[in-house]
């Protein structure tokens, strides 16, 4: 039940393993990763991406059309430099086109591999039994020796700003916008809020962030949070901290954005991303015995198991941890585990994560708050891009490697980057903490010079006093 990555990731592992498999998809194969989510985000931040290299071209000699010398800031901040040379309709077209076409890639590959997908509503009617109402309204039903939920969730609707799809948005709704926004406003410093508003605001937009916290990203490395706050305001967006919306509401083009404290902001438009909810409701569940956390999202054991036995979970649903990633890795352990082959249970110790912001900001295993709340006794190092070569010769004056370590062991117990394509740097680091290397191991690895790599292996030699 559901084809995004927890559901076809585990279809070709039932598949591969001899079962005869049926995934039910009521949008497109992919889910809402692939056709609303997380492709086409990071298609259109990797759009957004080109902008601020962009602004970095005079410092390294290229002179391009409208982008002003080294200095200069244009009245809606660096971004607006190039704005006008942005066409939106285009970029949306080419975000779901890309969409598109993963998703018809994976339907591709399920065919291929013999799965049979159905395009559909999928409830369950007992554990062991699927009644699906096809999307021509047909009626289906479907025996089961083996169910895997993985419907995913769906954006928070706050009752006092219900999406209109024009002017007041979800995420979802963005990638139908013809125009850049004359000036957005963004309801949320989580991951979300913070990949769109720094897109935005690269790609021209007059971007205003609401945060009802202290600072953006409050649930995130402290001083990566408050780096890419500095440059998100170097950049030109405004940012309201300790700020709660309480409504939004159209007034003909514009969109007035009502705070708590009685402010009000005008915008041409306005996203909440204020987090999501479980897609649990009306499927069945709780009528076949499968329990619910207080949240709404099915309880599942380190194997994908649910209360119900035959009844396994995966994903965004579970509410373990909202990564593609970690979806596909719950999926293919449930038909793993169910099937009789051998199984690892889930393990979120050596799980990498990546916030595409510009600068990117990358993390693995256990956070600095997480080791002192813990009482752990660790070392920490810490070096900033600046003073890496490579990042010199590109341009790169933001961004850091900080590694943690345990004293006594040396082992490496976790890891954060920030900086451009930290998302791939943190590959080596998400090695050692899933192997537990300890930090000599990782300093005698050998690294290109002049490479961003080289600051990891530079931050592990100097842990090497430090944790004896």
């Amino acid at each position: 039940m559901g084809g995004g990555p927890g559901g076809y990731e585990a279809a070709l592992v039932a598949r591969r393993l001899g079962a005869d498999v049926t995934v039910v998809e009521r949008a497109g194969l992919g889910g809402a990763a692939v056709l609303t989510d997380v492709v086409p985000s990071k298609t259109l931040i990797a759009t957004a991406e080109w902008m601020t290299i962009a602004d970095r071209a005079p410092e390294l000699g290229i002179r391009l059309d409208g982008v002003a010398p080294p200095g200069a800031v244009a009245p809606g901040g660096v971004g607006s430099l190039a704005r006008h040379s942005i066409d939106l309709a285009a970029v949306n077209a080419r975000v779901k086109a890309l969409a598109a076409a993963q998703s018809a890639d994976i339907r591709g590959r399920l065919d291929r591999e013999g799965v049979r997908t159905v395009l559909g509503h999928a409830r369950l009617d007992g554990p062991s039994r699927v009644e699906v109402t096809t999307a021509d309204g047909g009626q289906e039903t479907l025996d089961a020796d083996v169910v895997l939920v993985a419907t995913g969730a769906t954006p928070r609707v706050l009752p006092e700003a219900v999406p209109d799809g024009e002017r007041i948005l979800t995420w979802t709704q963005l990638y139908d916008l013809q125009e850049l926004p004359e000036k957005l406003v963004v309801v949320g410093s989580g991951v979300t809020g913070a990949e769109f508003a720094g897109a935005y605001t690269s790609l021209g937009a007059d971007v205003t962030l609401v945060s009802s916290r202290e600072r953006v990203l409050p649930g995130e490395d402290a001083d990566a949070a408050q780096l890419l706050e500095d440059v998100f305001k170097a950049r030109g967006m405004t940012v309201l901290s300790r700020s709660r919306a309480a409504g939004a509401r159209r007034v003909g083009d514009r969109v007035e954005v009502t705070l708590a404290d009685g402010r009000v902001l005008d915008a041409s438009h306005v996203l909440f991303a204020v987090g999501s909810v479980p897609t649990t409701a009306g499927l069945g569940l709780e009528e076949a015995g499968v329990r619910l956390t207080a949240s709404g999202h099915v309880e599942v054991d380190k194997v994908s198991r649910t209360s119900v036995r035959g009844v396994y979970a995966a994903g965004d649903v579970t509410g373990v941890l909202p990564l593609a990633s970690v979806a596909a890795t719950q999926g293919r352990i449930a038909m793993s585990h169910a099937l009789g082959d051998a199984v690892k249970p889930l393990s979120l110790r050596g799980v990498s994560a990546n916030i595409f912001t510009a600068p990117e900001i990358a993390t693995v295993g256990a956070s600095e708050a997480l080791l002192r709340s813990e009482g752990v006794d660790y070392s920490v190092s810490t070096l900033p891009l600046a003073r890496n070569p490579r990042a010199k010769m590109l341009g790169v004056h933001d961004g850091f490697v900080k590694v943690f370590a345990g004293v006594g062991t040396g082992t490496v117990l976790g890891a954060v980057v920030v900086g451009p394509r930290a998302s791939e740097s943190i590959f080596p680091l998400t090695l050692a903490v899933t192997h537990r290397l300890t930090v000599d191991q990782v300093a005698d690895a050998s690294t290109v010079y002049p490479s961003m790599s080289g600051t990891i292996a530079e931050v592990a030699r100097m842990l090497h006093r430090a944790v004896d």
